[in-house]
This record gives structure tokens, sequence and C-alpha cells, in this order.
């Protein structure tokens, strides 16, 4: 036996712990961010459980109800979505809630209403249940501006103003990866505690990545800047190596490889989506605040994508993230169809 080991695994660094030690550097601190962040814990850690056990609950059927954004929903979805409300609004720390599920905003009745507005997915890649593909739930903080009847505006902000972003993947093992603003760590759950134990400290994104994630299957509908980076990533002219093509279709899944190997991921506009895809306040905000965080970046053909003000609560973008350099390449193809124009 390994005593070293075993002697070494009893100090163990849960996601509880973690955050009370940020708070402590916070005298002034009242405890509500970290009351707040366990709620989504235990959010995560019913919805784990769930997926797990999807296939033989039969909660893989069709709930027959088509969401917002006119995909058929998952039972999963309509059961995940219930438990980050119920759980979000139970803290007594939100006052509005922002779902992907939800075509609606909810404004946490006055008697439980606290100064956070959460913004989440409670679901993503859900379509990819019945294949075993990693799934997995992604949210973003913001604050109040102060203390007024909230409004829809208090969500509707830059992605520059989260307090903290995250995500939780549902695959070969559970993984929370959290950035409260000071660099990004990752935890994943230990099934015979109960408890996510840190596994990935300080996670930083290599500079320099070997893999683009994209759908190729929309390269007829691209814009030149994309079909110019695909290009160069399989045809390179400087000599180097082609990049690899890695795309597993759950965005969750897809950043996280990204996050901790490097490389690129990217959904842009088309000409069938002009918009892109992805939703700001929920998908693309939350997974670039990560990307920066790590130092990475995250561009959306535009602008910055922390930068990005929504005028809609599902808004969508397209969204380029990834190592750094990776990204200044993509940006740096833009800018040079912007000087053409």
């Amino acid at each position: 036996m390994d005593h070293a080991a075993d002697a070494h695994r009893t100090d163990l660094m849960t996601i509880t712990r973690f955050v009370l030690n940020e708070q402590s550097k916070y005298p002034e601190s009242r405890g509500d961010f970290t009351i707040l962040l366990n709620h989504i814990v235990l959010g995560c850690k019913f919805v784990c459980s769930a997926v797990n056990k999807a296939g033989l609950a039969k909660l893989i059927g069709l709930a027959g109800e088509t969401n917002v954004q006119g995909e058929e929903q998952k039972k999963l979805d309509v059961l995940s979505n219930e438990v980050f409300v119920k759980a979000l609004v139970s803290s007594g720390r939100t006052c509005i809630l922002v779902s992907e599920e939800d075509e609606e905003a909810t404004f946490v009745d006055p008697s439980k209403r606290g100064r956070y507005c959460v913004v989440f997915d409670p679901l993503d890649g859900s379509s990819n249940i019945d294949c075993g593909v990693s799934i997995g739930t992604i949210f973003g903080i913001y604050m109040m501006k102060d203390n007024h009847e909230p409004t829809l505006d208090d969500v509707l902000q830059p992605g520059k103003q989260m307090l903290a972003a995250g995500y939780c993947m549902y695959g070969s093992s559970c993984t929370l990866v959290l950035s409260t603003g000071e660099g990004v760590n990752g935890f994943t759950l230990d099934p015979s505690l109960g408890e996510f134990i840190l596994t990935h400290p300080d996670i930083k994104i290599p500079k320099k990545g070997k893999i683009y994630s994209v759908n190729e299957g929309n390269a007829k509908n691209w814009d030149g800047p994309t079909a110019k980076y695909v290009e160069k990533c399989k045809f390179p002219k400087d000599g180097s190596s082609p990049k690899s093509l890695r795309y597993i279709g759950s965005m969750v899944a897809d950043v996280h490889r990204t996050l901790l190997y490097g490389g690129i991921f990217l959904y842009p506009a088309d000409k069938k989506s002009p918009s892109g895809k992805l939703r700001v306040l929920y998908e693309v905000f939350p997974m670039s605040f990560l990307m920066e965080q790590a130092g990475g970046q995250a561009f959306t053909g535009k602008q910055r994508a922390l930068d990005l003000v929504p005028t809609k609560i599902h808004e969508r973008s397209p969204i380029f993230l990834g190592s750094f350099d990776d990204v200044e390449d993509i940006k740096a193809l833009y800018a040079a169809e912007g000087k053409r124009e």
C-alpha cells in the first residue's frame, strides 16, 4: 500500500472549503456568494445523479414540449431546469434567473430575494444523452448594480461584469470547473464522499494548441475569415504540422478539452445562422470568462466576447475561443477582411 499517498488523501480540498478560503480574503464578505455557490453545487450533484440513471429511469423519452429555441425537450432537460430554479430560489440569494429552457426570466419573490442574478443552461448538449456523450450545465453569476426593484437590465450586462462563471460536465467523471475572477479551478466529484474535490488547481490553457474544433458540416455557409482559418489549420503554408480536428458537438465537452489541451473552438456565424447559434448570456459569456481567466481569448468576429452588450436574454452570437495565439490568428483574418471592405 502507498501509505504516503493515503496520508496525502486525508487532506482534501473540497469545493466548499475552497470557496470559504476565497471568502476569507474579503473580511467584509457576508457569505452570501458562498451560500449561492453551494446551492449551484447541490444542483450539479442532483443532475449528475439523474444523468447517470437516465437510461434506466426512462427519462430519455421526449417530454413532448418544445423549448423556446425550438428544440425538442428531453425529460432530463425539464428535470434539470426545475432542480436549478428551485435550488437557486431556495438559496435566498438570487433576484433574477435566466434559463435556456424558459422563455421569460424568473423574478424571485421579494421574500426570498437576494442580490445575485444567475444565468444558466441547465443541460447543454442534451440531445447527446442517448449515445452517452458528455453533457453539462453552464452558469454565470452577476450582481445587482444597487438596491432597486430588479429589472431585465440587471442581467443584460456585458460578460466582463460577471462575478463568477463555470460549468459542470457529466461524463466519465463529474467535473466542475469554476472561476470567481481569480483564475480557474477544476473539481471532480468523488462519488464515495459525495464531494467535489480540487483535482485541477489553477488551470492555464496552453498559449498555442494543436487542435481545432468546429462543425465542418456547415462549411459551405461560412464567411471568408472562418473558411480561410480552417483551411490554414488543415494546410498550413508555413511548413508546420496541420492541426487535428476534434468536434463532439456538446459545447461543455468541446470547451473542456480546449481548456485543458489548448487549441481553438469555433462556432461562427454562417448564411443559415447569421447571428451564430450559441446564446450569449449562458453559453458564450461563461465560457469566454473561463477562457480569459485561464489565459486564453474569446472573440465574436467583431470584438472581445466579454465586451458584448446583450439586448435580449436569448440573444445569439458567433464565438471563437481558446488558446491566445490561435484566437490571435482568427482575429488577424477578420481584421484583414475588414480592411478590404
